[in-house]
C-alpha cells in the first residue's frame, strides 16, 4: 500500500523514465539514456519511501502508541522526540483515541530535524482532545523537501493508530505525554507507528 498523495510523485518519475527511454532507443537523444536510468532510480526510491504498510493496532485506553517510525533522539518535559530516517515509513498515526481539537501549520527554516533547534523548521501542531486532556503531536519537516501533509481536519473523531498525516523526505515527530502516564521508552529506542507502546497510564 502506498501513502495518500504519493501517486503524482510516482507518475511523474515513471513518465520521465518512459519518455527518456524511448528518446534514447528511437532517436539517440543525448543524455536521454542517463535521464531514463535516473528516472527509474527515482521511481524505485519513491515506491520505497511512500510505502504505507498495514499495522496490527492493539487499541487500548490505558496506553499510548508511537505516532511515528524512527528512533528516540530526546525525551524532555514529558515530550518524546522521534527522528525518522529515509528508510522509515513516514506516515504518522494517532497515539491515542480522541477528537482533533486544532491543527496549526507554521512555516520555518531548513535545520536538520534531529537538531534541538529544529523547532524553527516548518511544522504542524495537532492537538488531540482525549479523556486524559490535550495531547500534542508536532510534525517537523527536515532539510530536503519541506512538505507536511495532513489527512485529518479539526473536529474529526479518530481512533488510536489511525493515519493522520505524513512528512516527506526526512523529518521528526514530537509527542507530549499526559502527567497521568508513565513513559516506557528511553533515548535511543527504535519505535514503530501504531505498534510500539510508549506510555502507560499510572
Amino acid at each position: 500500500m502506498l501513502a495518500k498523495g504519493s501517486f503524482p510523485w510516482i507518475l511523474t518519475s515513471i513518465t520521465v523514465s518512459v519518455v527518456s527511454f524511448f528518446a534514447y532507443l528511437l532517436y539517440k537523444v543525448p543524455y536521454s539514456g542517463m535521464i531514463a536510468a535516473l528516472g527509474i532510480s527515482v521511481t524505485i526510491f519513491f515506491l520505497f519511501f511512500f510505502r504505507d504498510p498495514e499495522r496490527e493496532i492493539k487499541e487500548h485506553e490505558s496506553h499510548m502508541l508511537s505516532p511515528a517510525d524512527g528512533r528516540v533522539v530526546d525525551i524532555r518535559d514529558r515530550k518524546i522526540c522521534i527522528f525518522m530516517n529515509f528508510q522509515n515509513v513516514h506516515v504518522n498515526r494517532l497515539p491515542i483515541t480522541g477528537k482533533i481539537h486544532t491543527i496549526e501549520h507554521k512555516k520555518g527554516g531548513y535545520i536538520p530535524a534531529f537538531c534541538k533547534d529544529s523547532h524553527r523548521n516548518e511544522r504542524s501542531h495537532t492537538l488531540i482532545e482525549t479523556e486524559h486532556g490535550l495531547v500534542e503531536v508536532i510534525q517537523i519537516a527536515g532539510t530536503v523537501t519541506r512538505r507536511i501533509v495532513s489527512y485529518v481536519q479539526e473536529g474529526d473523531h479518530m481512533k488510536q493508530g489511525q493515519r493522520f498525516g505524513m512528512i516527506r523526505f526526512g523529518s521528526r515527530v514530537d509527542v507530549t505525554i499526559p502527567e497521568n502516564f508513565d513513559i516506557l521508552i528511553k533515548k535511543g529506542d527504535r519505535l514503530f507507528a501504531g505498534e510500539t507502546v510508549i506510555a502507560r497510564i499510572k
